[in-house]
């Protein structure tokens, strides 16, 4: 059986869902607790800035496996626009199937037509599994 995989931007009836990945992201980030709430809220602020912010979402056979966010801001060091990458999450069953890869590229697209300088993943230093996708 062949397997789909689709990255697209999210959208509001996405919320329920990435409120689910977001929860299990801060589990494994000691930084973060996680509040329904406050998380509901930041995606929906997230959603409404199209300009500025993006989310994307991994579907896979039509399921929502991941996601991964992005904010554009002014970077002094860089006198332009920097991209910062954020809530970067797969399922655990969905992982080493390049999802991950697929949707850090999604969001460097994203930061090229911003005309980015730079892009910054952002990791807790305990996060073994995030430090591990990137390399450290």
């Amino acid at each position: 059986m062949k397997m789909d995989l689709s990255i697209r931007r999210a959208d509001q009836g996405d919320i329920e869902m990435m409120t689910q990945l977001l929860k299990v992201l801060f589990s494994i980030e000691e930084d973060f607790i996680f509040n329904e709430e406050k998380q509901r809220r930041g995606l929906e602020s997230m959603l409404k800035d199209q300009e500025n912010r993006c989310v994307f979402i991994a579907e896979y056979n039509g399921q929502i496996v991941g996601m991964v966010s992005g904010q554009a801001l002014l970077s002094t060091a860089e006198g332009g626009i920097s991209v910062v990458v954020e809530n970067l999450i797969v399922k655990e069953v969905y992982r080493k199937r390049s999802i991950g890869k697929e949707l850090l590229f999604k969001i460097e697209k994203w930061a090229d037509l911003k005309k980015a300088k730079r892009l910054q993943l952002l990791a807790e230093n305990d996060n073994f599994p995030a430090l591990n996708f990137i390399g450290i």
